[in-house]
């Protein structure tokens, strides 16, 4: 099967800004499959601040103790979710996050708007702006979120675009509207450049 050229995949907008079209000559297309919401978004939270192969060691081991559905995990005891490696405070916060689906709290989020997914989602302990966006594009496949709190993002915009603020990132995103969460990609991506 002969492979795909990724300029062909990339949205225009990508291919119109030379630093960006560079990036998308030397990396695969992104790749957003849908996932279901509560596990996604428990991944997200166990995801926080720490590797993603950190990240990876420490769902496997909570799928191993408890099983990851909301019911399960909002009856888990503290001392079983910590034994999968969550801390103290990762560990509160799944348990929020499954009371809060248990309620019915995720039911209808794909008909949302992002502004409102990211507003409904941060009113859970533990799961902040960045941890909605995370999953509006992960989980949700949403083309157009651009993560301007996400460190990885902070980098290559510094690296590759100059940007030192927030601003000043928020304005690189802009000329890559309605496709940011695929810049996004390349961003994350370009970290690995070297």
């Amino acid at each position: 099967m002969e492979s795909q050229d990724p300029a062909a995949a990339a949205p225009g907008p990508l291919l119109a800004c030379p630093i960006m079209a560079d990036l998308v000559s030397r990396h695969p297309p992104p790749g957003f499959p849908r996932q279901r919401p509560f596990p996604s978004l428990v991944d997200a939270i166990v995801s926080q601040q720490i590797s993603g192969t950190a990240a990876a060691s420490i769902m496997a081991r909570l799928r191993s103790l408890v099983p990851i559905r909301p019911t399960d995990l909002a009856a888990a005891d503290l001392r079983r979710l910590r034994r999968a490696g969550l801390s103290r405070a990762k560990a509160v916060y799944v348990r929020e996050l499954s009371r809060y689906a248990s309620s019915g709290g995720l039911r209808g989020l794909r008909r949302l708007t992002d502004e409102t997914i990211v507003a409904r989602l941060t009113t859970v302990k533990g799961v902040g702006v960045w941890t909605a966006e995370t999953f509006l594009i992960f989980s949700l496949s949403r083309p157009d979120v651009w993560p301007v709190g996400d460190g990885g993002i902070q980098r290559a915009g510094l690296r590759l675009y100059g940007a030192r603020t927030a601003r000043q990132l928020q304005q690189v995103g802009e000329r890559f509207r309605p496709f940011r969460s695929h810049a996004a990609w390349y961003f994350w991506r370009s970290l690995s450049d070297g």
